[in-house]
């Protein structure tokens, strides 16, 4: 059986939590596992799953990429930066 043990809690993006708090939201915190035996991790994203006015759902990577682009829309199906996604929800509250 596989064990787990929780390395790090990956805490909500403050610069979102204020762009959408006049919607209805929820946040899961990500974590980062390390597989026991092992030197494999394994990064469970923060969620923020928004409901009200629109339904969307972001997911925010803790990784080191290239293209700098850690959040994840789901319904768009497509990787942003901060700044992209802050005027993305920018537009959702019109």
């Amino acid at each position: 059986m596989l064990e787990f043990k929780i390395i790090e809690t990956l805490n909500p993006n403050n610069e979102i939590l204020e762009a959408i708090k006049d919607c209805t939201y929820q946040v899961k915190k990500g974590t980062i596992k390390h597989l026991l035996n092992t030197n494999l991790q394994v990064i469970e994203p923060t969620e923020y799953l928004i409901t009200y006015p629109n339904t969307l759902t972001i997911l925010e990577y803790k990784v080191n990429e290239i293209s700098n682009k850690s959040f994840f829309i789901k319904e768009h199906n497509q990787k942003y930066s901060l700044s992209e996604l802050i005027q993305i929800l920018k537009k959702l509250k019109i």
